[in-house]
């Protein structure tokens, strides 16, 4: 048995999850208000989508953000770790429960012909301009933000505690939860018992709600190495250490180490997506470079993969000749993502009041990787990240019968499902949200 299925059967014995039976819909005034609210929403998403910001330049997108919640009475405040929002509303006795959104978007020319289509320009990290868009689904993310934070503002009296909403910057470079820690995110504010998040996804019907209890997301690091060698004429090859012979090598060795130095049960990335050397055909050059992407679920699996990786770009030069060591530069980027398993129970049941049994469907893992695991990382704080499908059920069914992918995240004709996802999603969160922070009777 597998153990994802082994770890569903000990919840559904426990009764974490299963049919919605004992999980209450919400309110009927919630699914009125939502109805009414619905319009400023999708005007949101449409002018978010049409005004996107890069990572840590999202200046005009947060100020919206948090314009909005002090609108709601929130207690916000603005340029936490950049340009980060933190917004609290303290309502009565209860656990701090935090729900975030991310506000940046993508290095991507649009492609989708919508109306509302991306224009944007922005700079990279080089400083050179570039088309700009939400590919990802962000705006979608921060639309549901809004109108969930929305309903929890219009019924105050349903529910006791602390609500914590997160505008986070630069999740693509997965550094923007960490620039919000680092700049005191849990010992300025409330610290949160619980960490909510959600992310569109394009394998699955629009608003269906996605689960996955345990390693969920990736870890994810870059690794640039710099092969060094002896340039020369090409037609005499001998006279000189080819850098570019031993950095194929080094591409051949490094799949080695996923084949025969993991365990093949614990899954393990390394691509090799950036590969530079030389100028013309007769001349081999001094050096080669190569940037790499390493992904991983377990931290052990982690540290030995990037210390072999740097072995065997050192062994393969030596086995050449080459005149030094290759440089080997990992950049860390971001740990992977945990769902906690108790938590994930009793959100599913939760979630299958609140939109239906048929709207909640179990995923698998994904070697995507998500910063939102930096928040489950802190002591005390139990988070999950739930993924919810945003593609037209009759479009997704054709395209899997015609064996044609649809466009995806980070695609530049990525065009979410919008009402019907954003609704669910919007449902799925305020359901949670009131469940974590229900009165004591």
């Amino acid at each position: 048995m597998k153990p994802s299925s082994i770890l569903r059967n000990t919840l559904l014995l426990s009764g974490l999850i299963g049919g919605a039976a004992g999980a209450a819909a919400l309110p009927a005034p919630f699914a009125e208000q939502l109805n009414a609210n619905y319009p400023a929403i999708e005007t949101l998403y449409q002018d978010l989508h049409r005004n996107p910001e890069l990572g840590f330049d999202e200046h005009k997108t947060s100020a919206r953000l948090a314009d909005l919640a002090r609108k709601l009475g929130f207690e916000v405040t603005t340029g936490v770790g950049g340009t980060g929002v933190v917004a609290i509303m303290k309502n009565g006795p209860g656990p701090v429960v935090m729900l975030r959104t991310e506000m940046d978007a993508l290095p991507v020319q649009e492609k989708t012909s919508l109306p509302f289509a991306s224009k944007a320009t922005g700079k990279n990290a080089a400083g050179e301009p570039t088309p700009v868009m939400h590919a990802c689904g962000h705006d979608l993310h921060m639309a549901a933000w809004y109108g969930t934070a929305k309903l929890m503002s219009e019924n105050r009296k349903a529910w006791s505690g602390t609500l914590m909403l997160i505008g986070q910057p630069s999740e693509e470079t997965v550094h923007g939860a960490e620039a919000m820690l680092k700049d005191g995110l849990f010992k300025r504010f409330p610290k949160p018992d619980y960490a909510l998040s959600f992310h569109d996804d394009a394998t699955m019907p629009s608003g269906t709600i996605m689960y996955h209890a345990g390693p969920f997301r990736a870890s994810s690091d870059v690794v640039n190495i710099t092969v060094f060698g002896q340039g020369g004429h090409g037609a005499v090859p001998h006279e000189a250490r080819d850098p570019i012979v031993i950095a194929s090598r080094i591409v051949l060795a490094l799949q080695t180490l996923v084949a025969r130095e993991n365990n093949p049960i614990d899954p393990l990335v390394i691509t090799v997506g950036s590969i530079h050397g030389g100028t013309v055909a007769n001349i081999i050059p001094d050096q080669v470079k190569l940037s790499l992407s390493v992904r991983t679920f377990k931290p052990e699996v982690r540290k030995r993969v990037l210390a072999s990786i740097a072995r065997e770009a050192r062994g393969e030069a030596m086995a050449a000749g080459a005149p030094k060591e290759p440089l080997v530069d990992v950049q860390p980027g971001t740990d992977s993502v945990y769902n906690d398993p108790e938590l994930i129970g009793r959100m599913v049941k939760t979630v299958q009041g609140a939109v239906g049994p048929e709207f909640v469907k179990e995923m698998p893992a994904k070697m995507t990787s998500e910063d939102f695991s930096q928040y489950g990382l802190q002591p005390g704080v139990k988070a999950v990240l739930l993924h919810v499908g945003a593609v037209e059920g009759s479009r997704l069914e054709a395209a899997k019968k015609a064996g044609q992918p649809l466009p995806g995240t980070h695609s530049p004709q990525w065009a979410p499902d919008f009402k019907p996802t954003v609704v669910n999603t919007i449902k799925a969160e305020t359901a949670i949200l009131l469940d974590l922070l229900a009165p004591k009777k």
